[in-house]
């Protein structure tokens, strides 16, 4: 079975609403042969990136960067990981108050440094809250794992 990783950061009522939306998509009954495993970026470790064949991270935009949690988590999985998850197929989401674009050239700095494969633009869902945030998350998390459960990835 293929293991798809969400690394989610999650901290307000409104990110925990795209984290869960992430989790259904990912979960439909239409998918048989993915393992999803969803983790808090501070509760991830370097082995559960190693494991698995995909990743799915969520972040808010914090100050026009990745959020501290996020950032936390690149920085002790980035070494451990380089070199051994090349071509990792991956895509994110940014929770952005502004515009998401500092958020988005940090994540895509770091992925290229570690050599991951971006298989979707990123979804920045930004400006005041809108409910089609929650349904553009659950489209991305079933999008992944269907791709991973096909070999499209």
């Amino acid at each position: 079975m293929k293991r798809l990783l969400i690394v989610a950061h999650a901290p307000s009522h409104n990110t925990r609403l795209l984290c869960d939306a992430v989790l259904e998509g990912a979960r439909a009954d239409e998918i048989d042969d993915v393992a999803v495993e969803c983790r808090a970026p501070l509760a991830t470790e370097a082995r559960h990136v190693l494991e698995a064949q995909a990743l799915l991270l969520g972040t808010t935009e914090n100050l026009g960067y990745m959020a501290g949690a996020t950032k936390d988590f690149f920085d002790r999985c980035y070494y451990p990981c380089l070199d051994r998850t090349d071509g990792l197929p991956f895509a994110f989401y940014v929770r952005a108050g502004h515009d998401g674009t500092g958020t988005c050239r940090a994540i895509s700095s770091i992925t290229t440094g570690l050599r991951w494969r971006a298989v979707h633009p990123p979804l920045v869902c930004r400006g005041p809250w809108q409910d089609r945030f929650v349904d553009e998350c659950r489209q991305l998390g079933m999008l992944m794992a269907a791709g991973l459960e096909t070999g499209v990835l």
